[in-house]
């Protein structure tokens, strides 16, 4: 089915398993994904809808390279949609999601105070994810998908920059707090401050 075509190459993109200008060859792509040729181009037109691929006439599909003045413009609409979400989250938290935020939070303290990156890496995930499902909001959350689906690359860059996890986690506790609080000022604050410094670890990363 394309539907499921199209869900097995996007993970597989977001995983990293076929990089940022790699040629997606449909005849191994049909091997690989158990598909027909045309649910395999079904499922790179819709990816190229979404940004991940480019399919150009006579060259084939590849996965697109996003520069980083597309990157910076795609992190801050994220900024103001993620932004929205935690505000909504703090309107809507219960108090056993506010306890699995408090051991998100301290899982991520661990993970920083043991230089296990990678790990914290993953709780950034789990707590952003978390966030969105106590929002609710179906609408914000498939635009959010959809556009971190293009900054894979980008995102995992950005974790790795050295003192990155220093930086992010007290932004990430105050964004806790703020939820927890049932303040959605505040939550909306903090989020909008913390991928605004996405943004600037993006043009560091980029500077000569």
């Amino acid at each position: 089915m394309p539907a499921e075509a199209y869900d097995l190459l996007r993970d597989a993109i977001l995983r990293g398993e076929y990089l940022p200008g790699e040629r997606l060859v449909e005849a191994q792509l049909c091997e690989r994904l158990g598909a027909s040729r045309f649910n395999v181009r079904a499922a790179l037109q819709d990816l190229a809808a979404d940004g991940l691929v480019k399919v150009e006439r006579n060259k084939g599909a590849h996965v697109r390279k996003v520069p980083l003045d597309e990157a910076v413009e795609i992190t801050e609409v994220r900024m103001v949609i993620e932004g929205l979400v935690a505000a909504r989250a703090a309107a809507r938290v219960t108090d056993e999601q506010a306890s699995e935020l408090d051991e998100i939070g301290l899982l991520m303290r661990r993970a920083v105070g043991a230089g296990e990156f990678r790990r914290y890496s993953d709780l950034n995930e789990r707590l952003h994810s978390l966030i969105r499902r106590i929002a609710g909001h179906r609408t914000a959350e498939g635009i959010i998908e959809t556009l971190r689906g293009q900054l894979v690359r980008h995102q995992f860059m950005v974790s790795l920059h050295p003192g990155r996890p220093t930086v992010s986690l007290p932004q990430h506790e105050r964004i806790i707090a703020a939820i927890q609080a049932h303040d959605p000022v505040a939550a909306e604050a903090a989020m909008r401050e913390h991928i605004a410094s996405v943004i600037t670890a993006l043009r560091e990363i980029d500077a000569p």
